[in-house]
């Protein structure tokens, strides 16, 4: 259980690594490593912030909703109110989405193994895959993500491991606004019940979980819940010989008397680490790059970079420049983005729009938010598509603006709507604070020299309040 001599440790590791260099080795990736900094700056598990959030959404006692089990716990406590259990999960995506949390470092240190290409994931959020994507690629969302869930049964691709391309599977589902993902231990129930139903086995994951070293970070599950993960993902009984190791790092685990005492009798490949996940992936990379150096610098060597105003198709979006233009609009109305876009920036303006068009169930990005409140002018597009859809990412970003406009005085334009179809102001469905300013109509995106006259007036009288010159 990791408690022995110092020489003994240095075997374990380095036996370890020679695992991970083989491709031997999945880790199974836990909400334990999931954290956000709080007021003063110390981590917090982002699940106990997700809880309280929840709790106030949902007008329910918050109180003790901060351990492992805080999200199943407020749910209960909506539940015994009346409330009903599908009401939840498109909560919980909106307080995801709000909350934007940045990757933790650990997740980071994680990443920086190159040797791991296969990752399982047992929490909802997609913070795994945007650290690989950042770590790796540049910021470019090259990792595959795959969802599991009872209803919507997927698998791993065959070749997954031998791909030169990351891979996150999410065994508990990911975040949508269905209940296809676990926050209660139902929900945790149903998920591995259905893992046992022939039609509904992930098969070939199981097969790579059945012939690998695994370890098991954060994930802080109950006695119960941990013999049994383990018996499934060994597909045979515990007590049998066999070969590949498990390795459990989390803050429960080796503080479990019982757990420990069922695991050194019946599992004796199955070590439990005394320290936190933190500590052992924070340990484990530092090894690693020790034994490989340059290999994190050598991740993302040769990336393309973007220009600062905009990004291209697939790249993380960039810090926007003071005096800058945020195009907001549903994916249909590309084409006339593009040519508003062009125009724009033929006239000397930055302008910014997502050329990637997050979606529905997408993750909401913590750059985009930020964009949201450092841009000098937010120009939501009104059209058909608009009208037709009564729910889209563009909603969110023109939630978000309307919220930064209140705080900005009525005199100083900062929501600019520009309509490219023939929607009436009246019967158009947008924020009520979007039919108290000015609106531009330009059919079919077509900029005119008006409005772009008008928009380098704009910026240039920003700049002149920047400066206190108005």
């Amino acid at each position: 259980m990791l408690h022995s001599a110092p020489a003994a440790q240095d075997f374990f590791w380095d036996d370890l690594l020679e695992y991970i260099e083989d491709r031997r080795v999945i880790p199974i990736v836990g909400a334990e490593l999931l954290t956000v900094p709080d007021a003063s700056g110390n981590d917090t598990p982002l699940m106990s912030v997700l809880a309280m959030q929840l709790a106030a959404r949902l007008r329910v006692p918050a109180e003790d909703c901060t351990g492992d089990d805080a999200l199943h716990t407020v749910v209960c406590r909506y539940l015994q109110r009346g409330g009903r259990r599908e009401e939840i999960y498109p909560r919980i995506r909106t307080l995801m989405k709000e909350l934007a949390p940045a990757v933790p470092p650990v997740l980071r240190a994680l990443a920086r193994i190159q040797h791991f290409n296969l990752f399982v994931s047992t929490t909802f959020d997609s913070l795994l895959a945007q650290a690989l994507d950042e770590e790796r690629h540049g910021g470019l969302p090259r990792t595959q993500s795959i969802a599991y869930a009872p209803n919507h049964t997927q698998d791993l691709a065959a070749d997954a491991r031998r791909s030169e391309t990351p891979t996150v599977f999410h065994l508990l589902g990911r975040m949508s606004a269905s209940p296809d993902y676990v926050i209660t231990e139902e929900d945790t129930l149903e998920f591995f019940t259905s893992m046992q139903s022939e039609s509904k086995r992930p098969g070939v994951l199981l097969d790579e979980l059945k012939s690998s070293h695994l370890l098991l970070l954060g994930n802080s599950f109950p006695d119960w819940l941990t013999r049994f993960f383990i018996r499934i993902a060994k597909s045979g009984r515990l007590s049998l010989q066999r070969e590949e190791l498990e390795i459990i790092a989390d803050r429960s685990s080796a503080h479990d008397a019982k757990l420990v005492l069922f695991l050194r009798n019946f599992s004796y490949r199955t070590q439990v680490y005394e320290g936190s996940a933190t500590e052992f992936v924070h340990a484990l990379s530092d090894r690693y790059l020790a034994r490989n150096p340059g290999v994190a610098a050598a991740a993302t060597d040769g990336l393309p970079s973007a220009n600062p105003g905009t990004t291209e198709k697939g790249s993380e979006p960039h810090a926007m420049k003071p005096g800058s233009v945020f195009i907001s609009y549903s994916r249909a109305d590309s084409a006339a983005v593009e040519t508003l876009h062009a125009a724009l920036e033929a006239a000397g303006i930055d302008v910014w729009f997502d050329q990637r068009r997050l979606e529905g169930g997408d993750d909401f990005d913590a750059q985009i938010k930020k964009n949201i409140r450092s841009c000098s002018y937010f120009v939501p597009i009104i059209s058909a598509s608009t009208q037709s859809r009564h729910e889209g990412y563009f909603r969110l970003e023109w939630d978000l603006a309307v919220e930064r406009s209140r705080l900005i005085a009525e005199s100083v334009p900062f929501i600019l709507p520009v309509a490219i179809d023939p929607v009436s102001e009246a019967e158009a469905l947008v924020p009520e604070r979007f039919r108290a300013v000015h609106w531009t109509r330009l059919p079919g995106g077509e900029p005119t020299p008006e409005f772009v006259e008008r928009m380098v007036r704009l910026i240039r009288d920003h700049r002149k309040r920047e400066r206190g010159l108005l």
